[in-house]
């Protein structure tokens, strides 16, 4: 299978899905890594030019671990994020066609923050436009509307998991992968006194407890037409 996972900003995928993102690649599936926005307002100290080069490089490494295929970058502004963003859209329209997605995984609607919102309904709207053949025509069009997996919220707040994927075997990967975000972990770890390593390990404990396993993450079905299928997907 080609797996898309569309995520805001360039750490989103390792905290919700890294472990799944892990199983896949490592049973053979194509897995293809893109962030929307480029990160540049994650830090109080360095300035957003320079942010965002650190952190495109982060999510290079980190895809590298987690054994993507390739990690796409929308480049938009942290904070400005907009579902309606018509280069945006054609940007992500063109990630679709290329890496032509089994399924994709994405935000949940009801996640924290308005940028993570804005990429859900961007993702939404992006997986149904690629499938119009005179939309952007200078991309060969994919004729498919695919299935989309909705990740965890940050800390699993107000989400209610329909299904879960055993991450055990996959977690210290899906940990290694987050800890290439050296601009963030550090940042919080110095200024905000979290741990984000043990916070994500925590979460992922808690849905592993939630589900029989030691480690899993947890995923939503977008119930929309004609998206839904009788097929496991997910691993």
């Amino acid at each position: 299978m080609n797996v898309l996972a569309i995520g805001c900003h360039p750490d989103d995928l390792e905290i919700a899905c890294g472990g799944t993102l892990s199983r896949l690649a490592r049973e053979g599936h194509n897995v293809y890594m893109c962030h929307v926005a480029n990160g540049d307002m994650g830090h109080a100290e360095i300035m957003p030019p320079e942010l965002r080069e650190i952190r495109t490089v982060e999510a290079e490494e980190a895809g590298k671990i987690i054994g993507a295929k390739k990690v796409y970058n929308i480049d938009v502004g942290d904070c400005v994020v907009n579902r309606k963003d018509l280069d945006a859209l054609k940007k992500v329209v063109k990630v679709i066609r290329e890496t032509k997605p089994d399924f994709i995984i994405t935000h949940d609607p009801s996640d924290y923050m308005e940028d993570h919102l804005q990429v859900s309904g961007l993702v939404f709207e992006a997986s149904f436009t690629s499938s119009i053949p005179h939309m952007f025509p200078e991309y060969p069009s994919y004729p498919v509307i695919p299935p989309i997996y909705y990740m965890d919220t940050l800390a699993g707040v107000g989400f209610m998991p329909e299904e879960y994927v055993d991450v055990t075997d996959y977690i210290e990967i899906k940990l290694n992968a987050l800890n290439c975000h050296q601009s963030q972990i550090k940042w919080m770890l110095e200024h905000d006194k979290i741990d984000f390593l043990e916070f994500v390990r925590s979460c992922s404990r808690f849905r592993g407890l939630q589900s029989g396993v030691n480690y899993a993450e947890a995923f939503r079905v977008c119930r929309a037409w004609p998206r839904q299928t009788t097929k496991r997907l997910l691993p």
